[in-house]
């Protein structure tokens, strides 16, 4: 009798911890369609014509183009991976591969330390020290600096746990082969971990997209620039929604809007496809 009452419970608690989670789940899906359905709304006025291939961005004139921050955007993310992955995975590899226990812990501290600095303090940094400096001016090259530094925590954190996914068997197999720590890794590590690399690039590729402070301070608010030039000021749309939105008025702002939901749109997609590749990858792992 006390058994059945006892499985009676534990069932009724799995059902209700098994509602609570999928409730959950449900007023998160909710609250991102309210977003998404308010924010089209507004911005719904904006999105006509030609918004996204236009190269003109004039409020005054009721002129709004937002192809020069899409590319800004674009443009200092693809430098800010150019300069972190190499990095990141480097740190990554040397804590998981190289580093003595008494070292991977203070790296591991510092690293995830790194990732919670507010961004307003490495704008500042951007602009008091790259800029001024080093010679680099408010530009691309400064604002894809600045997003580097603020993206090697999470790549490394989220390569770091995939890289230690690897079975020890596969390496120390390696290792009895006669390989050396490096052929060890290139072909057993790497191998094993790609697909959860490439996810944790792309989450970092989402976080820097998204960046609104540090990049408004250092990436120049220059309208209209598409050029190649690194070192060239520009724009993004992060950092143009911050500069503008307090003078705007009703047009200029559902303007704005339609920049965020492109913003919103494109940095939804990458998260959920870095998502996908990582667990698709964390399967593979455990034979699934």
């Amino acid at each position: 009798m006390l058994l059945s009452e006892l499985r009676g419970h534990r069932q009724y608690a799995d059902r209700l911890f098994r509602g609570l989670a999928i409730a959950a789940a449900g007023l998160v899906l909710l609250i991102l369609g309210m977003i998404a359905l308010v924010m089209t709304r507004r911005a719904w006025p904006a999105l006509g014509g030609a918004f996204f291939t236009s190269t003109r961005w004039s409020p005054p004139d009721r002129i709004f183009g937002a192809l020069p921050f899409v590319w800004g955007t674009l443009y200092t993310a693809t430098i800010a991976l150019a300069l972190a992955v190499p990095v990141s995975l480097g740190v990554a590899l040397f804590i998981t591969q190289v580093a003595p226990p008494r070292l991977k812990k203070p790296m591991v501290y510092l690293i995830d330390l790194l990732a919670v600095v507010p961004s307003v303090v490495f704008g500042l940094w951007g602009v008091l020290i790259l800029s001024q400096h080093f010679g680099l001016g408010r530009s691309f090259l400064t604002a894809g600096i600045i997003l580097a530094i603020m993206i090697i925590p999470i790549i490394t954190s989220l390569s770091r746990e995939v890289i230690e996914t690897t079975p020890s068997s596969e390496k120390e197999a390696a290792l009895a082969l006669g390989a050396t720590r490096w052929e060890m890794i290139s072909a057993s590590v790497l191998p094993h971990s790609k697909g959860g690399l490439v996810g944790a690039v792309m989450l970092g590729l989402g976080r820097a997209m998204g960046e609104t402070i540090a990049a408004a301070l250092v990436i120049g608010s220059a309208l209209g620039q598409i050029t190649l030039d690194p070192l060239a000021p520009g724009n993004s749309m992060p950092a143009v929604i911050a500069n503008e939105w307090g003078e705007a008025d009703e047009p200029h702002k559902a303007a704005l809007i339609a920049l965020a939901v492109a913003l919103f749109v494109i940095t939804i997609a990458v998260n959920l496809i870095a998502t996908a590749i990582v667990q698709r990858s964390m399967k593979r792992s455990r034979g699934a």
